[in-house]
């Protein structure tokens, strides 16, 4: 699709909003959802006692958008946040919206925001925020009857400025997610909750917190934003299982691509506290930053350093960040479906 690009300084770009034309809204009301349209009206209207604002029933996803070496538009693995959105929805006693359709609707909105779409090689992508919030008012505590499905798009700079330097983050006193809880699920009451926590640990010159399992503070969960990865020095490459964690589509991707791109061997399995210092490197992985490499963690005044340092990323954790970028830019085959094209 040739598009005019915005004048915009892609390359200086930060991961902040920027309005674009059009966002995709569908409405469900009577037990089924509209067809759904685009519109360039990024308002919305709810009456003053909607669901969401009482009792917080939203759920979002986070995907991107970005040009390829040979000039496509690209999405990756939407299919894996359609079917996450539809989880977490179920969680909170929220209509699906199906998959197909989130698709689809994921499509509509990068085509028609295509102006935004960063050039290839600026570092730069399109950010995708599918969300969904009980519209209809709820004054006693239960599910809303009608919710709004929605679709915005805004282009972001690269994550990290100047490229990824590892980080010092914080064993955290906070809790992030109870057993049987909600933390599996990408529901907007996690990320409030979690926000003193990070203010917190900036304020203290963290970059992020490692948030315990609340049952026994013994084991590693994850970031408020990120899943944790494991290399250990035989270059294993492990990740913490849990069920009050969100399962990372990045963290998925990764784990394939150092079984079967790199022969690495890979393990999902609970990770002690205690065992952390014995790991040749740490990273934290998400869309935003795919991974973002820690040199330190700082338990309560103890300082558990990783061998590969604080000048750059451990090199396994390199492997696997090209690797991964490389299939998402369309320099390395990508596994099946795993792409998908916009036009």
């Amino acid at each position: 699709m040739e598009m005019e690009k915005k004048n915009l300084d892609w390359s200086n770009l930060d991961f902040g909003y920027i309005q674009t034309d059009k966002r995709y809204v569908s409405n469900f009301k009577d037990g089924a959802w509209d067809d759904g349209c685009l519109t360039s009206d990024a308002s919305i209207v709810l009456n003053e006692c909607a669901g969401v604002f009482q009792y917080a029933q939203t759920v979002f996803e986070g995907l991107k958008a970005y040009t390829t070496e040979d000039g496509k538009i690209v999405t990756f693995r939407p299919d894996l946040n359609a079917e996450r959105m539809i989880d977490s929805a179920k969680r909170l006693e929220m209509p699906a919206f199906p998959k197909e359709r989130f698709i689809d609707a994921v499509t509509q909105t990068v085509k028609a925001n295509a102006a935004w779409v960063p050039p290839f090689g600026s570092g730069a992508t399109l950010y995708i925020r599918p969300y969904m919030f009980g519209s209809s008012p709820v004054i006693g505590v239960s599910p809303a009857a009608e919710y709004q499905f929605r679709i915005l798009t805004t282009p972001v700079g690269p994550y990290f400025k100047g490229g990824a330097k590892p980080i010092t983050i914080k064993v955290s006193d906070f809790d992030r997610a109870a057993p049987h809880g909600t933390g599996h699920i990408k529901a907007g009451l996690n990320y409030a909750m979690s926000l003193h926590a990070i203010v917190t640990a900036h304020e203290e010159g963290y970059a992020e917190n490692m948030y315990l399992d609340a049952a026994t503070r013994t084991k590693v969960e994850e970031t408020g934003g990120a899943n944790f990865i494991f290399i250990t020095k035989d270059k294993k490459v492990v990740t913490p299982k849990s069920s009050s964690i969100l399962p990372s589509i990045t963290r998925r991707s990764l784990l394939y691509v150092a079984k079967e791109y790199l022969g690495l061997e890979t393990e999902e399995r609970e990770v002690t506290l205690e065992e952390v210092p014995e790991f040749a490197e740490c990273g934290l992985c998400g869309t935003a930053a795919v991974v973002s490499p820690v040199g330190k963690i700082v338990d309560h005044g103890r300082e558990i350093c990783f061998a590969s340092g604080m000048d750059e990323m451990g090199p396994v954790t390199k492997q696997l960040y090209d690797t991964l970028t490389g299939i998402q830019m369309g320099r390395i085959e990508a596994p099946e479906g795993w792409i998908h094209v916009i036009e």
